[in-house]
């Protein structure tokens, strides 16, 4: 084993929380240290516990604690490595490097699925009726400066940067990814940034919109139940959707009633204390959409947790289900 290079960990842990825009005070508090023990690790001292410096380290990316990966883990990588490699020449601060956050959805269908190819894949969806959840992320090669990409495992979509911020709320309204991967084998991955940074309004990074979640993530769940009639061997009602969210960029922001305000949510909260949570829930295709909110209220309120609010109530999830169903043909 190498021997661990401490001052040149501590050096790199230093460059990458000013590098993110980190206060000292900042990274203490979402490492859950005090003041004087960050500035003790700064310094290089190595009188901290290990549990300590953990949490340091793991603030800024430099703590590995991934267990074995799975089929959905090495999707998610290689469709993120993916993304990083069509931005990596880009300007720092590009609109398509979202470097005010991020937010990713990803699933995996998980049952008894037939092993189809992209093109059928393709082909059966054109002759379906999903028009307002696989379709847009699979036929949009010519949509908004949208290239598309296939291949025999996968198709991929990726708006080209000079289009971005030019993305509108049609754009939004139809769940179509800044970078979307979707495979034949019922995996699925999609990076957005935050429709609340790109509005006049509010100055980046400052709010995070109450009702965008319980919508989207109610919209990418009907997406998958309608993925899972496609690839499905017989009974799709057997087939579990492995839902996981992962919101980048939080740090700092306030909850506010944004795309919504007539719903009633308020709530206001305080500034979020960390810049990433992940929410993940299985559902039984066999309960979309009937039982969508069950399911997305305790995802919802983790989420909220985030920034000192207890979440919406079921019924205020229910509703807000309730406008995302009426608005498609089920």
């Amino acid at each position: 084993m190498t021997p661990l290079a401490w001052p040149d960990l501590v050096a790199e842990a230093l460059r990458r929380r000013k590098a993110e825009g980190l206060t000292q005070r900042n990274h203490a508090a979402l490492a859950g240290v005090s003041i004087p023990t960050m500035a003790a690790f700064e310094r290089g001292e190595t009188t901290l516990t290990l549990a300590k410096a953990f949490d340091i380290l793991r603030v800024v990316g430099l703590l590995d604690e991934r267990p074995p990966e799975d089929a959905q883990d090495r999707f998610v990588r290689e469709a993120m490595a993916r993304w990083r490699d069509l931005t990596a020449d880009l300007p720092k601060e590009s609109p398509a490097r979202f470097p005010h956050g991020w937010y990713r959805f990803d699933y995996e269908l998980v049952g008894d699925l037939e092993n189809v190819t992209i093109s059928s894949l393709r082909n059966t969806i054109e002759k379906g009726n999903f028009s307002d959840s696989i379709m847009p992320i699979l036929n949009i090669n010519s949509l908004f400066g949208f290239k598309n990409i296939e291949n025999d495992e996968y198709i991929e979509v990726f708006l080209n940067p000079k289009y971005f911020e030019k993305i509108n709320e049609n754009v939004y309204n139809l769940l179509v990814p800044e970078f979307g991967r979707v495979s034949s084998r019922g995996n699925a991955i999609f990076i957005r940034a935050y429709s609340e940074d790109l509005q006049n309004q509010f100055a980046p990074r400052r709010i995070f919109d109450t009702t965008e979640p319980i919508r989207k993530i109610s919209k990418t769940i009907l997406q998958a139940r309608d993925f899972s009639r496609i690839i499905s061997c017989n009974h799709f009602e057997e087939i579990i959707i492995k839902f996981r969210a992962l919101y980048s960029g939080l740090y700092g922001r306030v909850l506010k009633d944004w795309t919504n305000p007539i719903a009633g949510l308020s709530l206001e909260g305080h500034p979020a204390s960390s810049d990433e949570v992940t929410i993940q829930v299985n559902i039984p295709v066999n309960e979309v959409p009937s039982l969508i909110a069950e399911h997305v209220h305790p995802l919802v309120v983790s989420l909220y947790e985030r920034f000192g609010e207890r979440g919406p109530s079921l019924q205020s999830v229910k509703a807000e289900v309730a406008q995302v169903l009426s608005r498609r043909a089920l």
